[in-house]
């Protein structure tokens, strides 16, 4: 039963890529490509009837599709129910970990930033550390989502990172507990008549939060602020609706960011409305190597208020 679903699904497969390539596009008629979805059939049905482990038709196919994703670029993958499920729940701003933004880099996990006030930041993890042991077992071979998943765990369960920093010959050991990661997206104090403001990174609540700090500064220097530091540094990015809505906080007009893909049809275009929160009042933007994905596009779009 199970060797005729999995012709059903190869001979579907095939049957797919006929139909769309005989409707018409810029690789129409390629027989080249027919016989590289023959050759994933064939491979399919190796694996899963010789593979020296069982494994689920499920996992092969998962795998070969974000095999394919991930092949693109750094940044594209693929995600199944569970991992759509945590990415909701970072956005949102609350989860269970160490609180640290990572990038898979030469096989290894990258921290891009560790943010603030978590087990990561207090145990002196830095920006540009690169993780090689995961409670003594290697990083190399694993995938950057097998990384992460073994670094979550439950609340006060104990975890041992083996670094790598530049700069120093010798590795670093880490040890810390896991902890719920609560991120404050803003934060923001009064250096005499100037407002300092950090953005850790865009979840759902910081243009509310960024709102809120500026009518605190306001509320606390009144007539005597002069102007607002609007620090992005190490910040990792995050949602990209939040960051055009920071961007346009301070914007009263003018593309935002634009996004551009290989139809005419799939451009889409952010521009700013009118209301300035700052007032006209002049702006410094504060980025460093761990400013990435989204705090770009506030570091652009803010760049003549510089």
């Amino acid at each position: 039963m199970r060797k005729s679903v999995t012709s059903v699904f190869v001979v579907g497969l095939i049957g797919a890529a006929a139909y769309l390539f005989s409707a018409g596009g810029p690789q129409a008629g390629s027989s080249d490509t027919f016989r590289q979805l023959k050759l994933f059939g064939d491979v399919f049905e190796r694996v899963r009837a010789e593979y020296v482990e069982e494994v689920t038709d499920q996992e092969l196919i998962e795998a070969a599709i974000n095999g394919m994703l991930t092949s693109l670029d750094p940044h594209s993958g693929y995600l199944d129910a569970k991992k759509y499920r945590d990415m909701q729940v970072q956005t949102k701003g609350e989860f269970g970990g160490l609180g640290i933004e990572v990038t898979m880099e030469d096989g290894l996990v990258k921290v891009v930033s560790p943010i603030d006030d978590t087990p990561a930041h207090r145990a002196g993890i830095q920006a540009g550390d690169v993780i090689t042991h995961i409670n003594s077992e290697p990083v190399l071979g694993m995938s950057l989502a097998e990384a992460v998943e073994r670094m979550r765990g439950p609340v006060d369960t104990s975890i041992a990172l083996t670094l790598r920093r530049p700069g120093q010959d010798a590795p670093i050991d880490v040890s810390m507990a896991r902890a719920v990661i609560t991120i404050s997206p803003v934060r923001w104090t009064a250096e005499t008549d100037v407002g300092y403001v950090r953005i850790t990174t865009f979840n759902e609540q910081t243009e509310a939060k960024l709102r809120e700090a500026i009518e605190a500064l306001e509320s606390e220097l009144g007539d005597k602020m002069k102007g607002v530091v609007v620090d992005l540094r190490n910040n990792p990015g995050g949602l990209l609706e939040q960051a055009v809505q920071v961007a346009d906080s301070f914007l009263d007009r003018g593309e935002i960011v634009s996004t551009r893909g290989r139809r005419t049809d799939s451009i889409q275009r952010f521009n700013a409305r009118q209301g300035d929160l700052l007032e006209g009042r002049p702006m410094v933007v504060l980025i460093n190597g761990g400013s990435a994905s989204a705090s770009e596009i506030g570091r652009a779009s803010c760049r003549e208020r510089v």
